[in-house]
């Protein structure tokens, strides 16, 4: 899975629309290969993101469970932990 796509599922407050649609945004980069589409596959581009987005906001929506949400803060300063811990700062270079 790219890096930049995150677990949507199970948050509170849950995700928003902007966070689907630029999850769905990084997935159709990634399996094009394309960071900026060309002219000609521009709308190609653009209809896959919201087909995407469309999908995945109706698939979260219908997912259940009974665990706890996740707090948001708490969860991102885990990833910046987790991050500074693999790539501690070079002081000095």
């Amino acid at each position: 899975m790219c890096r930049n796509i995150r677990p949507l599922f199970n948050f509170d407050p849950p995700a928003t629309d902007e966070e689907i649609r630029a999850a769905s945004l990084q997935f159709v980069r990634k399996i094009s290969g394309f960071n900026q589409p060309s002219k000609a596959n521009e709308r190609s581009f653009t209809a896959a993101i919201e087909e995407i987005a469309q999908a995945s906001g109706r698939f979260l929506h219908s997912l259940e469970t009974s665990a706890k949400p996740k707090n948001r803060e708490r969860e991102a300063d885990l990833r910046k932990s987790r991050s500074a811990q693999r790539f501690p700062s070079r002081a000095g270079f």
